[in-house]
Parts: structure tokens; sequence; C-alpha cells
């Protein structure tokens, strides 16, 4: 496997790496937190506190969803990312995105004197602002996947950004959004750029997604230094009853 073909299968990449001690079911994995190995079992999922998204070993492998049907319980919804995936009989599909995934190959980060550090004080702030723009899932323990990063004006949180999914090589920039009374003034970029911080130092490089119809959004990722890597598709699905 080349060291971007992580990026093929994300959220399975971290859950059965970094990201292992955010998996249920925990014990599944190999190796301790923090080191990329092969795991146990073929299924995981993040805490549904922390993110809907779960992933598998091997899409194609009918075991797999068994795995997952029974890690996260009959009914519950997931959301999944893969470039291709066939669903088995049984399992709803609540919602299908088509969207663009990219990696800041030459995204030139940047600490932001206006950026400051989002803690587990700031998380109803923070929910309140994803209601109401939808950069997509965002949690109430969604925080404690990474470093978020936050701009206030007059005391109110007006725009954020931060770290998801972490895979051996990458981390991925999640939760872009501003308020929209300040659209306009270029902090969506500032924060990526400050974000991008974190994944430099550690020797990653950053990657995120968009949905395909956000076309503002890629303008922006594009012009800041993202490259288009593949199409993939977003899926929020129910396990069957």
């Amino acid at each position: 496997m080349s060291p971007d073909e992580v990026l093929d299968n994300p959220v399975w990449a971290a859950l059965s790496g970094p990201h292992a001690r955010f998996a249920e079911p925990l014990g599944r994995f190999a190796e301790p937190l923090g080191r990329f190995a092969e795991p146990r079992g073929r299924a995981a999922r993040y805490h549904p506190d922390i993110s809907p998204f779960a992933g598998l070993a091997d899409p194609a492998d009918p075991a797999g969803w068994r795995d997952l049907a029974a890690v996260a319980g009959p009914g519950a919804q997931l959301g999944m990312s893969a470039h291709r995936l066939t669903v088995p009989a049984g399992w709803e599909r609540l919602r299908v995105m088509p969207a663009v995934q990219l990696v800041g190959t030459d995204v030139d980060a940047a600490p932001d004197p206006e950026a400051v550090a989002l803690t587990g004080a700031d998380v109803p702030e923070m929910l309140d602002l994803v209601s109401r723009t939808q950069p997509g899932p965002f949690r109430k323990r969604t925080l404690e996947l990474g470093r978020y990063l936050g701009i206030r004006r007059g005391g109110a949180l007006i725009a954020m950004a931060g770290e998801r999914l972490r895979v051996p090589g990458y981390t991925e920039i999640s939760a872009v959004c501003t308020d929209p009374a300040h659209r306009g003034q270029g902090l969506a970029a500032r924060l990526i750029l400050a974000v991008a911080t974190g994944a430099r130092d550690r020797g990653e490089l950053p990657f995120l997604a968009a949905v395909t119809e956000n076309e503002a959004a890629l303008r922006v990722y594009r012009r800041i230094g993202f490259t288009d890597r593949a199409q993939v598709v977003f899926h929020v699905l129910r396990v069957p009853a």
C-alpha cells in the first residue's frame, strides 16, 4: 500500500490506527494507541457522541457488514465515506452525497493571530454555530478528536475549523464554518491554514472533503493550495432492524 492509499478508506485507517482509542468496540486492535496495525476486527465506529462515522476493513466483505451491524445495533444510523460502496440488502440508504477529497500538497500553513483554541467550555457555542451553518457532522465530543480553532468578534464565536480524522501521514480538516453575517471576509481560509499548522508540525499533510454541490467551498480550498485527489461519496445508512 502506498502512503496515500490510506485516504481511500480514511475512517477505517483512523479507527484502526491513530484514533483506535475512540473506536467501538474497544479491544479489537492488535497494537497500542498511535500505531497503525492490522486490526483483529473487520468493522468499527466512533462513539456516537464523537462522530457518526463508521469504517470497514474491506467494504466488499459481507462479514465486515455483519460485524458493523453488531457493533452499532439494530436501527442505528451511521455515516460512511467511500469511493464505491455496495450496501447489503436490508441496510437503508438515508442520504447519498457525492463529494471531492482534496489534499493540501501546496498549502502554505500559517498561524493566525486572531484564532483561539477552543475547549470543552466552547462546545455549546460550537454546536450552535454548526446547527446554523451545517458544515457536516459535529457532536458534543467531536472536539476530542484534535485541535479546534475559532475566531470571536464581540465575544461571540463567528467561525471555526478543526481536526477530525487522523490517519498515518495525514490529518483531516473539518467543521469549517462561518456565521452567515460574517462571510466574505476570508475567515474560513485563515482558519484552515491555521489548523493545518498542526499537521505540518507533525510532518503530516492536511486533507479535507466537500460535497460536490458546495462550489464556493471548493473554490476556497483550491485557491489556498488544496488539490483534488479523488471523487468520494458520503453515505448515511440505517442498520437493519
